[in-house]
């Protein structure tokens, strides 16, 4: 999914385009879905792919929604992110290559993984 920054623009907010398109990253404990516990699903807010449950979600206590797995499938993608002085592996859309956020090592059972999100990359549909 290719689109220009004009059109991102167009389609996004502009904490959206920062976060999703510039690899920012939104204040701790600001994001919308931080502590959002319905039940539904996280989905891309660049293409709406289909990203994380809400059965994987956690309280990590570190101000960031954040998951142990992500949704099935192959949308989440992974590279590593050298900024900051930190080694990291960020997470990216696989459709739209937008920013989602990190993946660290320290998480719960079954997986041991955090995946750490922006709220502002993620649309919440709560399961009816």
């Amino acid at each position: 999914m290719k689109k220009s920054n004009t059109q991102w623009r167009e389609q996004l907010s502009p904490e959206q385009f920062r976060v999703l398109r510039e690899h920012g990253t939104e204040r701790p404990f600001t994001g919308e879905y931080n502590n959002e516990w319905r039940p539904g699903a996280y989905y891309c807010a660049g293409c709406n792919a289909h990203l994380f449950d809400s059965e994987t979600k956690f309280d990590a206590g570190c101000g960031w929604p954040s998951f142990y797995a992500q949704a099935a499938g192959n949308n989440v993608a992974y590279r590593e992110d050298i900024s900051h002085g930190m080694r990291r592996t960020e997470i990216y859309c696989a459709h739209c290559e937008g920013h989602l956020g990190h993946v660290f090592p320290d998480g719960p059972e079954p997986t041991g993984q955090r995946y750490c999100l922006n709220s502002v990359a993620l649309v919440f549909k709560a399961q009816e």
